[in-house]
């Protein structure tokens, strides 16, 4: 009896063994997963009772409001600045902050970049982050203003809602844009624990306050730039502007140009507008137009013009323009490259662009106005 309680004894201990065994293994292996991530923070209710926090960037301190609507500057938070009149040099920016998109930046002009956040008074994990960059000129920052809200896309299908701010603004969800003279400044909403239904409709009452707020401490002109301020408001589509800060439709030598996105019924058409120092330096574009290959000149009096087409490369269609001086002025009316395939029949094509005579006469019209 002894030996059988003894035997038993044993077998009991080697299944605790056993079982305290394997529940080192699955310790073991829950390490080697990795811990639970930590809880979402949140800052306490109150935490913008002090008035929010400060900015001790001597440079850009009175272009951030310290509150705006339930949020403010985090207290416990601090603004980087980088490049001019910085701690942090451009390349750094470039390696914490922009990461693989800092060329296109640098290729509107990039000077400064600051960067900090704004947390809710509340107490929820709500943050919005906000980098205000300062480019070379106006135009540069406009540029890069545009490509941000129409990039390369079609802005019937993807612009976001305007945004009264500064000297223009834009606000799709969880994000916002205002530009003013030579800033822009990118605010950009997070929560850990929303879905996207609830962020979305979160960023559209946070974000707006603090885009707002900036947009009026910003230094600069909230005016439009010259060759904006030539684009016909008619017709035009939401937020339907571009602009290029170096040559028109990549012409060399054209210099910086905006362009209008229009739409009527099916019809689709953009409008060219670029100001030069004075009329000589404006004959000097069309020449510059007219050396392209199939160039001519408007047979339409008294109109001082040419006409041309261009194609990226044989998979894609002809975009054809009509362009004319006025003055420093230089306006053309040309067809919407979103619309046009290469594969369209002339017939599908022909409802979406417009014809040349409509072409020669919104150029008219645009040359009268």
């Amino acid at each position: 009896m002894s030996g059988d309680m003894s035997w038993q004894k044993a077998l009991g201990l080697g299944v605790l063994l056993v079982i305290a065994g394997g529940c080192d293994k699955k310790g073991d292996a829950g390490k080697d997963r990795g811990a639970a991530p930590p809880p979402v923070e949140s800052t306490k209710p109150g935490a913008c009772g002090g008035g929010g926090g400060t900015v001790t960037d001597k440079v850009s301190a009175g272009f951030f409001p310290r509150v705006a609507g339930d949020y403010c500057l985090d207290p416990n938070g601090e603004a980087r600045a980088y490049g001019e009149n910085a701690s942090g040099t451009v390349d750094k920016v470039c390696t914490e902050l922009f990461d693989g998109e800092c060329e296109v930046y640098k290729g509107f002009g990039l000077r400064r970049v600051v960067t900090l956040r704004y947390v809710d008074g509340k107490g929820s994990p709500g943050a919005v982050n906000v980098n205000l960059t300062h480019f070379a000129t106006k135009e540069g920052a406009f540029g890069f203003f545009t490509k941000r809200v129409v990039a390369d896309g079609d802005p019937v299908e993807v612009a976001p809602e305007a945004l009264e701010a500064g000297g223009a603004g834009a606000l799709g969800t969880g994000i916002a844009y205002v530009w003013r003279g030579e800033f822009v400044a990118e605010l950009s909403y997070t929560n850990e624990l929303e879905s996207p239904d609830e962020l979305k409709a979160t960023s559209a009452k946070v974000v707006p306050p603090i885009a707002k707020e900036m947009g009026s401490k910003l230094p600069g002109e909230t005016t439009p730039l010259p060759p904006v301020a030539l684009l016909p408001e008619q017709g035009r589509v939401r937020l339907g502007v571009a602009f290029e800060s170096r040559d028109a439709l990549g012409v060399a030598g054209t210099g910086p140009a905006a362009f209008g996105y229009y739409k009527e019924g099916d019809k689709r058409w953009r409008v060219l507008a670029l100001v030069r120092g004075d009329d000589a330096a404006a004959k000097d574009v069309l020449k510059t137009f007219g050396r392209l290959g199939g160039a001519k000149e408007l047979k339409a009096p008294p109109l001082d013009g040419i006409s041309f087409a261009q194609q990226d490369d044989e998979a894609s269609p002809k975009v054809s323009w009509v362009v004319a001086r006025k003055g420093n002025a230089v306006l053309g009316v040309g067809d919407e490259a979103n619309v046009l395939s290469s594969g369209q029949s002339a017939e599908e094509a022909a409802k979406v662009r417009l014809t040349d005579a409509e072409k020669l006469e919104r150029l008219k019209a645009l040359l009268g106005g």
